[in-house]
């Protein structure tokens, strides 16, 4: 027997599990789930899966007259669900019914497709994102008819017009603040260790973040493609139900607030040999940023293909709400030693550490899919490595504070301003996507997402109401 799989059915044996929670991630990148008897998963289930979901049921996957689907077990993803005793949860890749193989709509196929693109060319890359997110006391949302417009309040624990006792988070003062001015520390360290005792993550650091009303991060150790994305997904399906439990909500949207910091997922990426025995991204000659010529080419790529990687990476029409000047989110294409006002920066918190030499690639935010994300990562960075991409001069300025025509000097181009224009983007620079991602997965993202924008374009904003009411 597999030794993953019989690691699962020992942890599903010893722990008396009465109920398996089988989840798997829609093609937006949300979480879904059905709950069956433990008793089911066998080391047999494992290798068939199991015949259960309606795939035309599901955003981004199939039709009502093709809608019968099969989820099969990921045994490594099993855990134990601290909040729901008797129950385990495992991870699930996705395959048509009827024998017909992988679906090809699966965002997970689509990561496990990139790994086995980069293991046939002698590579291995590993991946740490940053992610960020808001915890709120009360979120009320009114989405009414479309004549009544559309409107939202948020109730902060920390919002600037009130204080937690006697102390008050002041604007732009929301980074790294001890309790009790940090109110939400218990909040995040509930989440945090939930993942290390049940879900096996190295937690590397969790704080508050600059926003004043609730924002934090979580950071967890880097890895694989694939598991970092499984690790993505579980960190937010942990935070939401700890939060839910303690009465509170939390979100990863983008923007969710006005006039304060946003909400990202800096990722960090490095590329080494397959066996882990080099890092291709170091070199200790470099005097700049100990950056090799293949880690330039890596930034080179990604900088290239950056204007159609946010249709991936920035996926809402909220994303590009964050990302403006003023608020620490990248806005113009550009490379740096540490300049947190470029889009790609190069950490140099220490020299002579070849395991910690990588970039930080700053225009994700978690509304992604973190298995189409992480994939078109590294297609732009194995792109670039393969023609030899120039990423250029690091731009050692505070590029927000540069005229129009220095900007035009240094040859810096801006990320999308929109939704639909990151589409755009995207439709024209496919090609480097394309030995992973197939036509179809391609097609029905950019069509789903067309139907997004245009869907929030339809609705008037309480703010038009504010400048054009007595047009």
């Amino acid at each position: 027997m597999n030794s993953t799989i019989e690691k699962s059915l020992k942890l599903v044996r010893e722990n008396q599990i009465e109920w398996l929670d089988l989840q798997f991630t829609d093609l937006p990148g949300r979480l879904h789930h059905i709950t069956i008897p433990a008793k089911e998963l066998t080391e047999e289930s494992f290798k068939t899966g199991f015949g259960k979901l309606d795939g035309s049921s599901i955003r981004g996957f199939t039709t009502i007259y093709e809608s019968d689907m099969v989820l099969r077990p990921v045994p490594e993803t099993t855990a134990l669900l601290p909040w729901n005793k008797g129950v385990a949860r495992v991870l699930n890749q996705v395959f048509w019914g009827a024998g017909r193989g992988r679906f090809e709509r699966d965002p997970r196929g689509v990561a496990e497709a990139a790994e086995t693109f980069q293991e046939q060319r002698g590579l291995k890359s590993y991946f740490g994102p940053e992610l960020e997110f808001f915890l709120f006391d009360k979120v009320e949302i009114d989405v009414s008819t479309p004549s009544s417009g559309t409107g939202y309040k948020i109730k902060a624990r920390e919002a600037p017009w009130e204080k937690t006792g006697n102390f008050l988070i002041r604007f732009k003062e929301g980074y790294y603040p001890a309790p009790p001015v940090d109110q939400l520390m218990d909040v995040r360290l509930e989440i945090v260790e939930t993942l290390t005792k049940f879900f096996g993550f190295e937690i590397e650091a969790t704080h508050h973040e600059v926003a004043t009303a609730g924002q934090g991060e979580i950071d967890f150790r880097f890895s694989t493609l694939v598991d970092t994305a499984d690790k993505v997904q579980t960190l937010k399906y942990v935070g939401k139900n700890v939060a839910a439990n303690k009465g509170l909500v939390m979100t990863f949207m983008p923007k969710p607030m006005f006039g304060d910091n946003g909400t990202g997922m800096h990722t960090h990426f490095s590329l080494w040999t397959a066996d882990g025995s080099k890092n291709l991204m170091y070199d200790p000659s470099d005097e700049y940023a100990e950056l090799s010529q293949t880690g330039r080419y890596v930034v080179g790529g990604l900088l290239h293909h950056a204007r159609a990687l946010s249709a991936i990476v920035s996926p809402t029409t909220n994303s590009y709400r964050r990302l403006i000047p003023g608020f620490e989110a990248p806005v113009y294409l550009a490379w740096s030693k540490g300049n947190r006002s470029a889009v790609i920066r190069v950490p140099s918190y220490y020299r002579g550490m070849e395991v910690a030499k990588r970039i930080e690639y700053r225009a994700p935010d978690p509304s992604t899919n973190p298995y189409l994300a992480f994939s078109a990562i590294l297609m732009a960075a194995l792109d670039g490595v393969n023609k030899k991409m120039d990423p250029g001069d690091p731009v050692d300025e505070n590029i927000y504070h540069l005229t129009p025509e220095r900007r035009k000097q240094l040859d810096i181009r801006e990320l999308p301003r929109s939704l639909d224009e990151a589409l755009d983007e995207l439709e024209s620079d496919l090609e480097f996507l394309k030995p992973v991602f197939n036509s179809s997965i391609l097609d029905t993202y950019i069509s789903m997402k067309r139907d997004e924008a245009r869907a929030v374009a339809q609705y008037p904003h309480p703010v038009e109401m504010y400048y054009y009411l007595d047009s």
